[in-house]
C-alpha cells in the first residue's frame, strides 16, 4: 500500500511504514503541507494495527532542511506574527496535547509502533527537531545537523527541547542550542543525537525495521510504552509498569506464538 499525503509519501510493505518526506528541491524544507502530512500520516498509522515499525527518511538530498525560509521571510516582513502563528497551530491533539507543529515531530514518540529515523545530508532545526522524535536514529556519518534557530533569533519549538534533554547532558544541549553549531553525524553519535551511524541509513533502517517487525507487535509497542513511560517515574512506579507491561503480555495468542514458533523453528505469524 502507498499514498502520498500532502508532501509526505507512505509506503505499507510486510508490517513496515515507510515514510518519506516528499520536497526534494526544497531539501524537505517544511511547509505547511509537510506539516499537515506529518500529523495526518502519523495518526493514520497509530491506528493501523497492520503496522509493526515505521522508518522515517527524507527523498533526495537531504532529510530535511528545517522549517521553510519563506516563512522565515515573513517574519522579517512584519507579515508572520506570534499570533498568527499560535492561530494556524492552534488544533490540538486529543492524545498529543500539543501545538500542530510540535505535534508533527512528538507524534512520532506518541504513536505506539517504534519509529526509526535515517538521516542523510541536512538535518537543522524543524528537521532535527523531527529527527529527535524518533526512538532511534541511524545517521550518515557525514550528515550535519544543527540547532539553528538561535540563529534566527528563536528557540527550538518543535518538540526538541523535550526529546534532547533525554539524549545528552544539559550543558552540551545548551551549547548545542544556544550557537546553533553544526555536527557531523559522527559527532551526534558520539554525543547521544544520534543512536548509531552507517553508511546507507535509509537501507539499515529499513532492515532494523524488519527485524523488529518481526517480532510479536503486542512485544513491541509494550516495550516503547515501557522505556517511555519509565523515565519520567520513581523506582516502585516504574517496577509496577514493568510487572504490569509484562503481565498483559503472558499467555496472550501473540505471546504463545513466539515460544512455538521458536521451539518449532519457524517463522511466527502474529495477529494484528
Amino acid at each position: 500500500m502507498g499514498s502520498d499525503v500532502s508532501g509526505v509519501l507512505i509506503e505499507v510493505a510486510g508490517g513496515v511504514a515507510d515514510v518519506r518526506l516528499n520536497r526534494p528541491d526544497k531539501l524537505n524544507a517544511i511547509d505547511e503541507a509537510i506539516l499537515t502530512g506529518l500529523v495526518e500520516v502519523g495518526r493514520q498509522i497509530a491506528d493501523d494495527r497492520s503496522v509493526r515499525a515505521v522508518v522515517l527518511s527524507g527523498a533526495g538530498r537531504a532529510f530535511c532542511s528545517g522549517v521553510d525560509t519563506a516563512t522565515l521571510g515573513n517574519m522579517a516582513s512584519g507579515d508572520l506574527t506570534a499570533d498568527d502563528v499560535r492561530a494556524a497551530n492552534a488544533s490540538r491533539s486529543p492524545s498529543v496535547g500539543v501545538n500542530r507543529a510540535q505535534e508533527a515531530t512528538w507524534i512520532w514518540q506518541e504513536i505506539p509502533q517504534p519509529v526509526i529515523a535515517a538521516v542523510h545530508g541536512a538535518a537543522f532545526g524543524g528537521g532535527l527537531n523531527l529527527a529527535l522524535g524518533a526512538d532511534i536514529r541511524l545517521v550518515h556519518p557525514e550528515a550535519r545537523l544543527a540547532f539553528v534557530e538561535a540563529t534566527w533569533g528563536l528557540v527550538p519549538d518543535m518538540s526538541a527541547t523535550q526529546s534532547l534533554r533525554h539524549l545528552v547532558r544539559l550543558d552540551r544541549a545548551k551549547e548545542l542550542v544556544l550557537t546553533g553549531r553544526e555536527v557531523s553525524g559522527a559527532e551526534a553519535a558520539e554525543i547521544g543525537l544520534a543512536t548509531r551511524t552507517t553508511m546507507d541509513p535509509r537501507k539499515d533502517a529499513l532492515d532494523l525495521a524488519t527485524t523488529i517487525a518481526r517480532n510479536s507487535p503486542d512485544a513491541m509497542r509494550a516495550v516503547k510504552t515501557l522505556l517511555n513511560r519509565s523515565r519520567h517515574l520513581g523506582l516502585a512506579e516504574g517496577l509496577a509498569l514493568e510487572f504490569e507491561q509484562s503481565g498483559s503480555l503472558m499467555g496472550t495468542s501473540n505471546q504463545i506464538e513466539a515460544v512455538m514458533s521458536r521451539l518449532e523453528g519457524r517463522p511466527a505469524v502474529y495477529g494484528d
